[in-house]
């Protein structure tokens, strides 16, 4: 989107360098990487990526009134309220905006937010060896004036709360099996933690334990991972209960997946959020069906989304579930990035943040290309010019 720099880039492009820096990567997180990494960074102009941080800050700022953060328990099932999460905001929150195109410009239109951490770990090493990709550009992918040392301490801190790292543990289901698996081994090489299966976890009254080279180690803060919806997918049963009232610290507190996500759009009047209906609330289908997308609540990378939904599929979903399914106004996507080949690629843009000294701190962006109708690096693997990546830009 930096014409300039765009250009430079695709000029001295080639196949080596990409499978250079793909090994690169998988060596730095220590991983075999199984989704698709995008062969460029997104070039981001500084006024486009302020547009979305004084978005994101003006979401979080209607999230935060008293009467949205009650509006916001009702999104918690009572079989994941977790006890505890009182502290009046997430630990970590994530906003994604699409790329779009209205009237000709360039603006940012939000598509998804959570109070769930992202990927931390991952984002600074693929954001490092993007930078190394441009060598003779003044260009960033931190914010908020961070430099390598401070976000690893900022974030560090967010993770481990004080807790000797030994007794802080990364949770999520078949840590080995999932796409995010390069973020958490990424995540024990530059924070000491490590990712551990629920189902690995022993129980002892109120204290959680696991092993660690060898000795039981009890667990004093979970740096919190877990997709409930796997969970219940799998039939997955753990050696104790989300809703038990364990003697652990949480890294963020798992009812915010639930409090901030797709539940509060429709209740959000702002001029980057698209028109949300839950269907539950849905007086009848919409004339044009077609300008409207359809989602579950709390998926994750995609899972279960319709982008062409009909009068029937919206018939079918249960009466169990219609408050639980958000009908959004798509979002016109803007092809900005041209590939060597001509072909172009939409972009989506995550501002990653941790709250700290009473505010949330953006720390970095993360950024997924398509060239298809969905955006996640699941997606149009036949492509090129697509998938993860970073943004890149201008130092102020």
């Amino acid at each position: 989107m930096i014409e300039r720099l765009r250009r430079a880039f695709n000029a001295a492009w080639t196949p080596a360098q990409y499978e250079s820096y793909k090994a690169r990567l998988a060596e730095a997180t220590g991983a075999t990487i199984h989704f698709r990494v995008c062969e460029t960074p997104v070039f981001l102009p500084a006024e486009l990526r302020d547009a979305m941080l004084k978005g994101a800050f003006e979401l979080f700022d209607r999230l935060l009134a008293p009467a949205a953060l009650e509006r916001s328990k009702a999104a918690v099932p009572p079989e994941f309220a977790v006890p505890g999460g009182d502290e009046g905001h997430p630990l970590f929150a994530v906003v994604d905006f699409a790329i779009a195109s209205e009237a000709g410009r360039v603006v940012p239109r939000l598509i998804e937010l959570q109070g769930f951490p992202s990927l931390f770990g991952f984002q600074l090493v693929q954001g490092r060896l993007c930078r190394e990709m441009m060598t003779d550009e003044p260009l960033e992918f931190l914010l908020s004036g961070l430099d390598e040392a401070s976000y690893l301490r900022i974030v560090g801190e967010a993770i481990t709360g004080g807790v000797p790292v030994e007794n802080v543990v990364l949770l999520d289901l078949e840590p080995e099996k999932q796409g995010t698996y390069p973020d958490f081994t990424a995540t024990e090489k530059l924070f000491g933690v490590r990712s551990v299966c629920p189902t690995k976890v022993e129980k002892r009254g109120r204290e959680l334990w696991y092993e660690r080279d060898g000795r039981k180690t009890r667990i004093l803060r979970i740096y919190n991972r877990m997709i409930v919806d796997e969970l219940v997918d799998k039939g997955t049963e753990l050696p104790f209960r989300l809703t038990d009232d364990l003697d652990v610290q949480w890294a963020g507190h798992p009812n915010w997946f639930f409090r901030w996500s797709k539940h509060a759009l429709p209740e959000l009047r702002h001029p980057l959020v698209p028109e949300s209906r839950l269907l539950s609330e849905l007086d009848g289908v919409p004339d044009d069906l077609e300008r409207y997308v359809l989602k579950p609540l709390f998926s994750f990378s995609g899972s279960g989304v319709n982008v062409d939904p009909t009068p029937a599929d919206l018939a079918a979903v249960p009466a169990a579930e219609r408050s639980r399914t958000l009908l959004m106004r798509k979002v016109d996507y803007a092809p900005v990035i041209e590939a060597p080949d001509g072909a172009r690629s939409r972009v989506e843009v995550r501002v990653m943040c941790v709250w700290r000294d009473g505010r949330p701190l953006p720390v970095t962006l993360l950024a997924r290309l398509s060239q298809g109708k969905m955006m996640g690096v699941k997606f149009n693997r036949d492509k090129t010019w697509v998938g993860s990546t970073s943004c890149l830009s201008p130092r102020d």
